[in-house]
Formats: C-alpha cells, structure tokens, sequence
C-alpha cells in the first residue's frame, strides 16, 4: 500500500516540534511494568539493550540468537509513572495532528489554522531509536489525528510499529492510541505489535459527545474497546496452551476523559470510570482537565482556568476504586455529586462515617484498614503481617508508613488513642485542613457540616445545578 503524506518539504525537527506540542494535551500514557523477554515475541530472537547503533548483533553466548534493541522489563522511565510508582519517560508525540473532525474542544480540529504536520513512519523510528541511543527515553506513546479516515490512519501506526518492532528490533514500551473507527483487523495486528492501546472516550456521556464531538460516536468508541478486552482474553487461553504464543496487548488498555468541558458532575464521571474498569477491565482511566483552546460558546468559559484542583479529586478517588475497596456510591451519590474541596474523597468519607471508627490497629481486618486516612495498601499489609507476633504500637505505625497524623483520629492500639482527641466531625476537619484553607473556601467561621463546595458566601438566592456546576468549575 502507498502512504502519500503531507508536508514533505518540512525537516524533521519542525515536524517533531510541531508535533509534541500538539500531544500535550493527550495525558493517557503510562507504563504497564511488562516483562517482556526475548521469546514473547515472534519478531524477537533475543533481547537485552543490545549495541546501541541500531545494528542487529549475534549474542556472544547464544550463536544465532539476534539481539534486540530497548528492554521492557520493569523498569522506570520519567514523565510518566507505571502502577507500581516507577517513573517512566516516554518519546510522546503525534502521527498528525491533521484531522478531518472538527471538534470543539480541539486544538487540531479541522477548522483550526495551525501549522499542520504528518510524520512518515520511518521518520517515527529514527526518532524513536535515536532518542533511545541517547538514553533520553525508554519507549514510545504514539497517538494521531485522523488523516484521510480511521482505517487510513490505523494502518499508518501500525506500519510504524511493525518497522520498530521487525525492521529495527526495538523491544522497548510502546503504547498507542487505537482509531475508533478503523478497521478491526487492523487493530488486531498492532495489538500483537505494542504493550498498551488506549480507546479515549473523549467525554463522559453521550450527550456531551454528541454537542462537543458530533462526528464521533460513542458506539464506535465502545467497539474497539470491547475488540481489545476480547483479545486480551483469547490471548491469555492461548498463552496457557501456547507458552510462546505471541502476547495481545499485554500491558492492558486505558482510556481518557476531559473533564470541565460538560456539565457532568463528579459522580456521574466516577460511576462511567467505574462501570468502564467492571465492563471493560480497564487498566486506567485518565482523567484530563479541559484547557480551552478555542473560542466556542459550546465551551465553558474557566474564568479560574482548568479544574485542575477537580482532576486531582478524580484521581484520588479513582486510586479508591482501584485498590481499596471503594465503590463510586460510598464517595459520592445524587444528593452530594461532587467531591469535597477541602479533603481528599478518603478523608472525606471517613468523617461522614464516623460510625465506623475507631479502629483497632491490632485487631481490624484488612479491608477495614484501608479504609482509615492516612493508612495505604502497603502499610495495611505491613500492619497485618506484623501483627501475628506482637501487638503494634504508634511507634510501630509511623516506620510502617503510616500517616500519623491523618490516622491519629481514627485508629487506636491497644484500645488507646494516640492522644485525647473528640471523634465529632467539626472537630476533625479543623485539625485535619488549615486556616488558609478553610479562608480560601469560604468555609471559616461555619459549620462544616454546611459546607457544599458551592459554599462562599456570595449565593444570596437559588441557583441552578448548572449555575452551581459552572461556579464551582470557576473556583477550583
């Protein structure tokens, strides 16, 4: 197949600028921690770091054997963070920023006059292996506007990835953005070429989609995203049978969200985040605070710019969902759709179900653990396994991990309390945030229990949820 691609008489560093600028709003990238050796590949005869200039090389202790470039194993790269906390940098930029959709919050929709740029796939793996040689990155994140159509623009990545991976030995991370759209047998081929794809779902509610993005649709969102979970399913039986099989996908999928550019409220967004890691087996959901880049009165105005105090919210409460037992209705609900500005959703939870604590350190079970502020997955577990020895005190908290002094006022050891505090939830909230904080709100000199994140003293009358939701987007 011929690729005709525009911009020809661009060098490659203008394009490489104009093209990593254009993906900086494209936040769906991290590592998957894959372990990927030499035969879990069929294009792989070997493995490890290799020479470095780009040349195949026979292994000194296994004649024949073909040595690969770039290494996946679990390691960290910057820029990026993998689910276990290592850093992770990744070469991140964009096929095209070309793009025959025209959605409005888009800063590369097709009505834009920006400079355009298309890379070839080899200059993608000149690139790629360079800054590889030069210990910059670790791997690629490959996304693209949609050049002629999806089917079109599939087959470009995927032209590139088969040239890194065939042509050049790269075994490093790539992650790549699959084309709603396109065709599926195209998806499936890059699925056995890269560690993670990503489908965005772009806006949380078909409503939202279709007022922002009216030539996507959510059905064409949702195919190949269901195309992936299926294939990683099917893979893993033939891995059982097939020890040398090649892997689909192996470092799972994810998906990204703009958040602030709809009406949506917090937990309408929680419950779709939630609905997607049940339905879908998620690996992540990102979540990526709207910067308004157009002029559009479909957009909302930020006066406060981007909700990026809300994104860290959604973070925080999907890290929740993820590894400790919580479920989108126990944070928020119908009544209380959006989360507390002033405490992060655990703590948040913990002051509205004061019935719960305290909790007994040396008794409480692990799940009931997780649930206390300030006490993570790994400090639970350190908890219960030292615990069948001896009976653990503050002292023994605080070398755990423990985060004493958000846990003080929830836990106790050995039946005693770190010190006499009152389990009333004004009282907590006060110790837990500061004066500034609370300023800042509007929420000093009140009672907390009335505090709405709507609360700063200047609503005088009833408003609308809409009114409410596009203060409070101000605000934050």
């Amino acid at each position: 197949m011929e690729y005709i691609i525009s911009g020809q008489n661009q060098s490659i560093m203008e394009k490489l600028s104009i093209l990593t600028d254009a993906a900086k709003y494209d936040v769906a990238c991290t590592s998957s921690g894959v372990d990927r050796r030499g035969n879990d590949r069929p294009w792989d005869k070997g493995g490890g770091r290799g020479s470095g200039d780009g040349i195949p090389r026979i292994g000194a202790g296994e004649p024949g054997r073909v040595k690969g470039m770039g290494n996946c194993a679990a390691a960290g790269i910057c820029h990026s963070f993998s689910s276990d906390g290592r850093c992770i940098s990744l070469l991140k930029i964009l096929l095209t920023n070309e793009c025959i959709y025209d959605c409005k919050y888009c800063l590369n929709r097709r009505s834009n006059d920006v400079p355009r740029a298309t890379f070839t796939p080899e200059e993608i793996c000149t690139l790629t292996l360079e800054f590889y040689r030069r210990n910059y990155i670790e791997g690629l994140f490959l996304s693209s506007g949609i050049i002629n159509s999806p089917t079109f623009t599939m087959e470009l990545i995927c032209r590139t990835i088969y040239l890194l991976r065939v042509k050049y030995r790269f075994n490093g991370y790539i992650h790549v953005k699959a084309i709603p759209g396109a065709d599926a047998e195209v998806i499936r081929q890059t699925g056995f070429l890269v560690d993670r794809m990503s489908v965005n779902l772009e806006l949380p509610t078909t409503e939202g989609l279709r007022n922002l993005a009216p030539n996507k649709h959510r059905k064409n969102i949702l195919t190949p995203m269901r195309q992936i979970q299926n294939g990683i399913t099917q893979n893993k039986d033939e891995i059982t049978v097939y020890r040398h099989a090649p892997r689909f996908v192996a470092g799972g999928q994810s998906t990204q969200m703009i958040i602030g550019a709809t009406q949506e409220n917090d937990y309408q967004i929680l419950s779709v985040a939630e609905n997607l890691y049940r339905k879908f087996e998620l690996k992540r959901v990102f979540y990526s605070a709207f910067v308004r880049v157009n002029d559009d009165k479909e957009l909302p105005a930020l006066p406060g710019g981007p909700p990026l105090l809300r994104e860290h919210r959604l973070y925080q409460a999907d890290w929740l969902l993820r590894f400790y037992g919580f479920e989108a209705g126990e944070l928020l609900d119908e009544r209380r759709p959006y989360f507390n500005v002033m405490l992060d959703p655990k703590e948040d939870w913990a002051v509205r179900h004061l019935e719960e604590f305290p909790v007994e350190i040396n008794r409480a079970s692990y799940e009931k653990l997780l649930r206390v502020p300030g006490v993570g997955v790994n400090s639970a577990r350190r908890i219960v396994a030292a615990r069948r020895s001896c009976n653990l005190s503050f002292a023994d908290l605080k070398k755990m991990g423990v985060v004493l002094k958000r846990a003080l006022y929830f836990i106790t050891c050995n039946g005693r309390m770190m010190y006499p505090t009152k389990l009333e939830e004004d009282y907590i909230v006060r110790n837990l945030t500061d004066k500034q904080q609370r300023i800042r709100f509007g929420s000093d000199g009140m009672s907390y229990r009335q505090m709405t994140l709507f609360d700063d003293g200047m609503f005088q009358r009833d408003i609308s949820p809409t009114e409410q939701f596009r203060t409070a987007v101000g605000q934050i």
